[in-house]
């Protein structure tokens, strides 16, 4: 449906335009409510939607049913013929078919008490506006304005990803959320302990702990690693098989990657390309504690960062940045927002019965312009910084505004 990614387009170009406006004005409380009440009513709207652009809430309902029967979702996959009685009839085969789940055990949790697919959406709706809320505490407690929520609260990726689809991932993103909200108040106990619920949810806030650790005694890793084996031990009958789905998603799974790419030629191996991105990850999250990087700014270039390097990046991934933008509303990071939605392209022409593959023009629109942009960025901020003089002539790009302003002057 080329229909359902040009609405997607022009909802994001629209989006930027509300982002714009919240930041180039000073809005009241009227302006504020008529925020919340669109990203209520946005939310409302997509809930009943009976088709959605990803199935991984099948995969869910799955796991659920799988632990209501007792079985350890560790253990058993979809795919096993002795197990076709759990299967939903209206979509027989869930993602991930032949792996046990990649879930950590909170989200497997979780499923085990929803049965339906709308009542994953309904939950996941319910974490997604909860997001919100802690949002704007946090942006309370930096003393910014409170508009900037419409950054998150009204993100077609964000819509898209947990109304209509009903992904997960928004129980991660509030607990991580709530984590960074204790963390900036002075509360540590409490913020390694939202942490530790982020990463029992999904695993990469565990990209933060570095950056938590910088700020809080090392006693409290302890207190961190205690709630997260307290919420494995329920799945321990797994043994050396707990983990072995999110293995088989690191070695095979490869959707809607870009600069991957450039490290898998590099590098001549996945294995190596992986390596070669996990050792940029670190390195980069080492850096910003040391430098004592302002926890949010670290958290969004973390969370985005990851995904241009991952060999995975579906588009509900770049959720996990996304609220980071009501603090750093980064032009690129922005647009890069609003083009992942190109990456739904695959499903949705995999649906009409074409095969599932990503095409090299969707990704060269989808990532091109943000690489660009932040070429440009780089490009701005080496020739302010390379020397005093040059800082009082001004970036290439002032210097060529200016030479034309001088030219149409002489003209």
């Amino acid at each position: 449906m080329p229909e359902f990614i040009g609405l997607l387009l022009l909802a994001g170009i629209l989006y930027v335009i509300g982002v714009f406006w919240v930041e180039r004005f000073r809005l009241g409380i009227t302006a504020l409510l008529i925020i919340l009440a669109g990203a209520v009513l946005f939310r409302v709207t997509l809930l009943p939607a009976r088709s959605t652009p990803s199935d991984d809430v099948y995969r869910y309902q799955w796991d659920g049913r799988a632990q209501r029967a007792h079985l350890n979702p560790y253990l058993v996959f979809p795919n096993s013929p002795e197990l076709a009685w759990l299967q939903n009839p209206e979509h027989p085969e869930p993602p991930g078919e032949e792996t046990p789940t990649i879930y950590p055990p909170l989200s497997e949790l979780a499923f085990r008490l929803i049965e339906t697919v709308r009542g994953y959406k309904r939950v996941s709706t319910i974490f997604d506006l909860a997001s919100a809320v802690v949002l704007m505490l946090l942006l309370s407690a930096t003393r910014q304005p409170l508009h900037r929520v419409l950054a998150y609260a009204w993100n077609p990726a964000v819509l898209i990803a947990f109304a209509m689809s009903g992904h997960f991932d928004s129980l991660a993103i509030v607990t991580l959320l709530t984590a960074l909200f204790f963390l900036v108040t002075n509360r540590p106990a409490l913020s390694m302990g939202a942490l530790a619920l982020s990463v029992l949810s999904k695993f990469f806030p565990v990209l933060l702990l570095v950056t938590f650790l910088k700020r809080v005694r090392l006693a409290y890793l302890g207190f961190f690693a205690f709630l997260v084996l307290g919420f494995y031990l329920p799945f321990l009958g797994a043994g050396l098989h707990l983990l072995e789905g999110a293995g088989n998603y690191a070695r095979d799974w490869v959707n809607n990657a870009s600069f991957f790419y450039l490290l898998h030629f590099v590098a001549r191996s996945k294995a190596g390309a992986e390596l070669g991105a996990g050792l940029i990850v670190l390195v980069v999250s080492v850096y910003l504690a040391k430098r004592r990087a302002a926890p949010l700014w670290s958290s969004l270039v973390l969370t985005g960062g990851v995904l241009l390097l991952s060999p995975t990046a579906y588009p509900w991934y770049f959720t996990w940045s996304i609220p980071f933008l009501c603090f750093y509303p980064s032009g690129a990071w922005l647009l890069m927002s609003v083009t992942s939605v190109l990456a739904y392209t695959p499903a949705i022409a995999s649906g009409a019965g074409e095969p599932l593959k990503n095409s090299l023009l969707m990704l060269s629109l989808e990532y091109g312009p943000v690489y660009l942009w932040l070429a440009y960025n780089c490009w701005e901020t080496y020739w302010t910084r390379l020397s005093p003089g040059l800082k009082e002539l001004g970036s290439p790009a002032i210097r060529m505004k200016r030479y034309l302003a001088e030219w149409w002057i002489v003209r």
